[in-house]
């Protein structure tokens, strides 16, 4: 798989505000999240638009075309280029021709937004709610000691939230809890799409290891991870009925309403 030059960005922009405190008020310079309409072609067909943070865009693009099973495999992907113009952000992947039929196949045409997963499906059989049992080892710690340092360890890599306050992360943990890497997007899907990309791309064995996100815990988050055979997706607020569903159906351990003293285990 071949890439282009990622894209430079802090994935901030600075903007005068006029700040209100009591009976003052000053004016002075805030940092406040991009965000951005990022296109994702495959083939040359344009099959989602979302509205993402615009870094890390190639690690985004890998991780949406796996955990949406548009290709089952990143080799499936035999070329990735970045362009960016004054209206956005485009992806251009080459895919296997046997991925491209297929994706024709399922005839989605995704139009994203940031809290959006389900946009552009036609039936609810393409939702595909009921995913097969996982292929993961069973976790080698319990899920509380392990969250509890998760939650300890992640607002310490949260570079872009310190910097503007508005953005999500999606990190990923050894089984102890120890934070190897973490992702960060105006959209909390964005964010675990940029986590699996970067992982697919190194090769690391997703099933020895556990997902930390700073969101709730929606169906699209854990069909995500079911996917990709993680064993244990954990989040720092609440889950959805629906995503406790999919959890137990794929044997997917899905711990919510995480913090240091303590988190609700559901699946």
């Amino acid at each position: 798989m071949l890439f282009d030059t990622e894209l430079e960005r802090d994935g901030f922009q600075q903007r005068t505000v006029v700040r209100h405190q009591g009976q003052a008020q000053s004016r002075t310079i805030d940092r406040v999240v991009e965000e951005m309409p990022v296109a994702l072609v495959f083939n040359g067909v344009s099959q989602a638009v979302m509205m993402a943070t615009p870094r890390d865009l190639e690690a985004f693009a890998l991780g949406f075309a796996l955990s949406e099973g548009v290709v089952d495999h990143r080799d499936d992907i035999y070329d990735l280029v970045l362009r960016e113009n004054c209206d956005g952000a485009e992806v251009e992947l080459t895919i296997s021709q046997q991925a491209f039929m297929r994706l024709k196949e399922r005839r989605r045409t995704l139009a994203g937004r940031s809290g959006c997963g389900v946009c552009g499906v036609e039936s609810l059989a393409q939702l595909d709610l009921r995913p097969p049992r996982i292929a993961a080892p069973a976790l080698e710690h319990a899920p509380a000691p392990a969250v509890a340092r998760a939650a300890s360890e992640l607002t310490q890599h949260q570079s872009l939230m310190h910097a503007t306050g508005g953005v999500h992360a999606a990190a990923w943990c050894r089984p102890d809890g120890a934070i190897v890497h973490v992702f960060e997007d105006v959209g909390r899907h964005n964010a675990l799409d940029k986590l699996i990309g970067h992982l697919a791309r190194q090769g690391e064995d997703m099933g020895r290891g556990f997902v930390f996100l700073s969101s709730r815990a929606s169906y699209e988050l854990v069909r995500k991870a079911a996917r990709m055979h993680i064993p244990m997706l954990a989040t720092i607020s609440a889950p959805s009925t629906l995503a406790i569903d999919i959890a137990e159906r794929a044997g997917l351990v899905l711990v919510s309403f995480c913090r240091e003293d303590g988190c609700v285990q559901y699946a």
